[in-house]
């Protein structure tokens, strides 16, 4: 009986020998040792071998050959493929640091300002403002000013530094801001402070024989302090409205009552300007009062102050469909066009010498502005040099 392996019948089937008991087997004829691998291989048989009518036969292939090509061609195949994973792991590693480079850029950034807000906070403990306030102007200067640059086809970094750029933009423009409200508050608390100490020097040395001296020094140092006070108030209205603390007490009114209201004051401390109304009764809004009240007297305030007397104050309400629109026009001496942009901003003046003469700190219209924008509505404003001004404010209507 040969010796060999019998197939499954299924595949016995389909192979050229149709034979039944078929044995298939390799065979390596004994090599001596000092022969090669390849030579060895030269010599595998394959052998097949059956009985067919009582008789036996055996088929012997030569596979040595087809053995050694088959090596041969794997053998170079798998130095290839040594080759190009060896020339991709220099060119993958250059890609990802590549790729990477920004993020690590990145990561720099915010460490080193880490770093900076850790130094500054420490120099908070045990020196003086003045050098905080340098420490802060030096991370200004020297880290929110630098951004970070991604090639374009990297296109998931480019949208992830440009998020982290806008955030250095509003935190660089937010630290600006700052650092102008503390400069621009501690100017506007100098000047009263110094008149007070002024007046107290004058006091000391002559108002204690001087009855006309001490009334003069009296009133103004009450007036400064009023000045004072009301400049201090805005500074902590402004604070609690920028730290989102200042709470609104919102209710349903009409906003023709609280004109009405605040004109009639106004008659009564002002009798050197007309004051004229024309109110589009009913003219409902959902609002906190007193805020609301606020900014019809800062308005109102400032038509006062830069209208000549026996001039004309026109305030309207409009009641349109969804909104209420309050005008406030004066015949006053205007703002120039270029100034306009800039009469929300802080402490802002667009003429520092009618500004002396009229007083004011410069607050009111931010926190006019303020106060309408956390109620939905917009300012909107016209004015030519010595024409007069118009503000208008649209505020949402309430359907009652």
């Amino acid at each position: 009986m040969p010796k060999g392996i019998t197939l499954p019948r299924g595949i016995q089937k389909r192979l050229p020998v149709k034979a039944e008991n078929v044995k298939r087997s390799f065979s390596l004829p004994k090599m001596h040792r000092e022969k090669r691998l390849l030579q060895k291989v030269g010599l595998v048989k394959y052998n097949i071998a059956f009985i067919l009518n009582d008789t036996s036969y055996k088929i012997v292939y030569d596979l040595g050959t087809d053995l050694k090509l088959l090596l041969f061609l794997a053998f170079i195949v798998l130095i290839c493929e040594l080759l190009v994973l060896i020339k991709n792991i220099g060119k993958g590693s250059i890609s990802i640091r590549k790729t990477l480079k920004p993020l690590s850029e990145m990561a720099e950034k915010a460490r080193q300002l880490n770093d900076e807000v850790f130094d500054m906070r420490s120099m908070a403990n045990g020196t003086r403002i003045k050098d905080l306030a340098g420490a802060i102007s030096d991370i200004d200067a020297s880290r929110l000013d630098k951004r970070i640059s991604v090639d374009d086809s990297q296109n998931e970094l480019k949208d992830l530094a440009a998020a982290i750029n806008n955030m250095l933009n509003r935190i660089s423009a937010s630290y600006q801001s700052q650092l102008r409200f503390v400069s621009d508050a501690s100017h506007e608390l100098r000047t009263p402070i110094s008149v007070i100490q002024g007046y107290a020097n004058l006091l000391d040395r002559w108002g204690r024989n001087d009855e006309k001296t001490m009334q003069e020094s009296i009133d103004a140092i009450k007036s400064e302090t009023e000045n004072m006070k009301e400049l201090v108030e805005q500074l902590l209205f402004l604070a609690r409205g920028d730290n989102e603390t200042l709470r609104l007490h919102k209710q349903n009114f009409d906003a023709c009552e609280v004109v009405e209201e605040i004109v009639s004051e106004a008659q009564m401390i002002d009798p050197n300007h007309i004051f004229e109304m024309d109110l589009n009764r009913p003219a409902h809004i959902n609002a906190d009062k007193q805020l609301f009240k606020q900014v019809i007297r800062i308005l109102v305030d400032n038509s006062i102050k830069y209208t000549p007397g026996e001039e004309k104050i026109i305030i309207r309400i409009v009641s349109k469909e969804g909104s209420v629109r309050i005008t406030v026009q004066d015949n006053g001496i205007g703002i120039a066009s270029e100034e306009l942009p800039g009469i929300f901003e802080r402490f802002y003046r667009s003429d520092e010498s009618r500004a002396r003469k009229t007083g004011g700190s410069g607050l009111g219209l931010s926190i006019a502005k303020w106060i309408v924008e956390r109620h939905g509505g917009y300012f909107e404003v016209w004015s030519r040099v010595d024409i007069g001004t118009r503000f208008t404010v649209d505020i949402p209507k309430t359907d009652i």
